[in-house]
């Protein structure tokens, strides 16, 4: 099996803004290193055996995504994107790769998109569904912190997707909210929802839905075993560490033109203990107003 994770991942965020923010800033889509990868274009990248290694320029960005390894032809099925996944070891978690077989991403997206194609894609609102590798990644790192009964907060949960997978972890029993300051895409969220394998949920309340600033997280369902951030921080927002369980974990990008996605453990003490899992490039975690403007 070809495993991509030592040599390097890209990952669309969240959000989009202007083609020229883009170009001046890479706002798109941001890029993800591992900390022990070796150089772009190291003698070891070089020499990679693998078929048809794409390199694209995306506004000032340059990445690799897993869709240029085996192209699009045949992923036209949610359980081929996660075998896919599987086989480039971006997915090496069998319960991650159930939730995600378990969840169709077709349901999440707009009509007429390429749902399982490895990119990121345009949701409205200067936002868009993040790739699927991005989820995989993000449902790992969190995985020991969704388990049943546990709860877990999703900010900027766009059309719902990984809020959806999140509930299916933590089951019945847990609590799985999204927090987005888009109230169309709230709404919209919910209709996809009820078309998933988690209607049941959002039906029996462990999974809901919120308008409102993530920045601020949920107080009123806190604390939380699991927190995902999907945009740039400047500072890490003590909101959301006080909102953080002792023993939880919260996956969060910080920075700002230079960015870390950081793993966050706050201990059973209460101490914070905080990890960098690879350099990225997210746009701001700002205010609905902003990103409409931008």
């Amino acid at each position: 099996m070809m495993n991509l994770s030592s040599t390097m991942k890209a990952y669309g965020c969240r959000y989009c803004v202007s083609p020229l923010k883009q170009l001046l800033h890479t706002t798109n889509h941001h890029l993800r290193f591992r900390p022990r990868s070796p150089p772009l274009f190291s003698s070891s990248f070089n020499n990679l055996k693998l078929p048809n290694f794409n390199l694209l320029l995306t506004y000032n960005s340059l990445f690799f995504t897993t869709e240029h390894l085996w192209g699009r032809s045949g992923m036209n099925t949610n359980k081929k994107m996660v075998e896919h996944l599987q086989q480039y070891g971006v997915i090496s978690s069998e319960k991650v790769a159930r939730v995600m077989e378990t969840i169709d991403r077709a349901l999440f997206v707009p009509d007429r998109t390429p749902a399982y194609a490895d990119c990121p894609q345009e949701i409205g609102y200067n936002a868009t569904i993040s790739a699927p590798h991005m989820h995989a990644t993000c449902l790992q790192l969190l995985e020991e912190k969704l388990q049943p009964g546990m709860h877990a907060l999703d900010v900027g949960s766009g059309t719902g997707y990984l809020t959806a997978c999140f509930a299916m972890m933590v089951g019945p029993q847990g609590r799985a909210i999204g927090v987005e300051h888009i109230p169309e895409l709230v709404a919209s969220s919910i209709n996809n929802i009820e078309k998933s394998a988690a209607a049941p949920l959002l039906k029996k309340g462990s999974l809901s839905m919120h308008v409102g600033d993530g920045r601020e997280g949920w107080p009123e369902c806190a604390p939380y075993d699991a927190i995902h951030v999907g945009a740039a921080a400047p500072e890490m927002p003590q909101a959301l560490l006080d909102q953080l369980k002792p023993g939880g974990r919260m996956v969060i990008p910080v920075g700002n033109i230079f960015q870390d996605l950081k793993v966050v453990d706050k201990n059973p003490d209460g101490s914070i203990s905080i990890r960098s899992e690879s350099s990225v490039r997210y746009v701001p975690l700002t205010s609905r107003d902003a990103q409409l403007q931008s």
